[in-house]
């Protein structure tokens, strides 16, 4: 029996990896559960698993979710530190699926466990991808992709060498205004931008999606991942998300990896690695889908990518503030603050800004200054938006 935990459980993610541990459930041993405000998900997936703890991230919610849990022995918590406790607790795999930087410093505690790290939290990599494979080395833990992206760039390598990898092709739908005239973005709203044509995912990686901000730190995670340098990664906009990624070696043989648009295709993978078992997705019918298209993404229309690719060169700290800055933009524009194509311009001033003023891009990469950079990006944006109210 394999001990587990999953981290940001009440998601889409950790919905689609609870609906595989429930097909086995006598496999698993379930350590940890933890989410965000939906408690009444949280406490019933912790009664169904009989889970050791349950964790919410809002300390405010802490005695709902022990009323929920009352009579089950079922320990519960609250906050980043109650967190980052249960992920130190001994574990054979972990599932990072916490949205946002805050997925980091539990991620870094369970690989200091030694754990396998399923990594579906790409701002882990974004923020500290160098401090997130050294410690993983250190402690003789295992970090493996949950993107659907990165696991299909992860699979194509099986039985290759990354020395001989001549380009990463990652894909991207090109989110709910891949087709819209590049004049009507300026007024998109947040309902039009929360409906993906293909993916049933949460709000903010939904909205991720259509400005490309998601693709943008997939590019990122790419490089930190694999190694390989930014000229190496490519993206290509392919509506039917069926190709996930395609890997291109020196000879000219591209690897692809196709399958249909489920999660549970990349968490399956991870939870069953090194094996491969059946799973619930449905098998594609080339004959059906008739054609794949692909086209380049246009700069207009998706400018959270140039910026990737700006963080990659300049390196250092600016993954933190880079990510920072996009998560607190996507909040105002959640509020209605900020306009869709708003987010990238606000994006790029604070990286501008704190690199110029700040002058600690170049600090060590420790958690301590990875966070402390994240808070510079997001204060930042507040400043601006409070001088753009005022």
């Amino acid at each position: 029996m394999r001990r587990i935990s999953i981290f940001g459980a009440t998601g889409s993610i950790g919905q689609n990896t609870i609906d595989l541990v429930r097909r086995d459930p006598a496999a698993y041993e379930v350590v940890a559960l933890s989410g965000g405000h939906n408690i009444a998900q949280l406490a019933k997936d912790a009664r169904e698993f009989r889970a050791e703890t349950a964790i919410t991230a809002h300390e405010d919610r802490l005695e709902e979710l022990r009323a929920a849990l009352a009579g089950t022995g079922i320990e519960a918590a609250a906050g980043s530190q109650a967190l980052i406790e249960a992920a130190s607790r001994p574990a054979d795999w972990i599932m990072s699926a916490i949205v946002g930087a805050a997925g980091l410093a539990p991620g870094l505690a369970a690989l200091k466990q030694g754990s396998t790290l399923a990594l579906a939290n790409k701002e882990s990599l974004v923020c500290a991808g160098p401090l997130l494979m050294q410690t993983a080395a250190r402690y003789g833990a295992r970090i493996l992709p949950v993107d659907s992206e990165h696991s299909a760039v992860f699979q194509a390598l099986v039985g290759e060498r990354i020395e001989e990898v001549e380009r990463i092709i990652i894909t991207a739908s090109g989110g709910a205004f891949r087709d819209w005239p590049l004049e009507d973005l300026k007024s998109a709203t947040l309902a039009q931008a929360s409906s993906h044509p293909n993916w049933d995912m949460g709000q903010r990686i939904t909205v991720d999606s259509a400005s490309m901000f998601n693709k943008a730190l997939e590019v990122i995670e790419t490089k930190e991942f694999f190694g390989v340098t930014p000229e190496q990664i490519e993206v290509l906009v392919h509506p039917q998300s069926l190709v996930h990624a395609l890997v291109g070696f020196r000879d000219g043989a591209l690897m692809s990896h196709l399958g249909a648009p489920d999660m549970r295709h990349a968490i399956g993978y991870a939870l069953h690695w090194p094996d491969r078992k059946s799973l619930p997705v449905a098998r594609l019918d080339l004959a059906a889908v008739g054609q794949l298209e692909f086209r380049a993404p246009e700069q207009g229309r998706y400018p959270a990518l140039r910026l990737a690719y700006d963080v990659m060169a300049r390196g250092g700290l600016s993954g933190a503030v880079f990510n920072g800055a996009k998560e607190r933009a996507l909040d105002h524009f959640i509020a209605g603050r900020l306009g869709f194509l708003d987010m990238a311009d606000v994006t790029e001033d604070v990286l501008a800004q704190i690199e110029a003023d700040a002058g600690h891009i170049d600090d060590a990469m420790t958690l301590e200054n990875v966070s402390r950079m994240d808070d510079l990006a997001r204060r930042a944006v507040d400043r601006r938006m409070a001088e753009k109210a005022g």
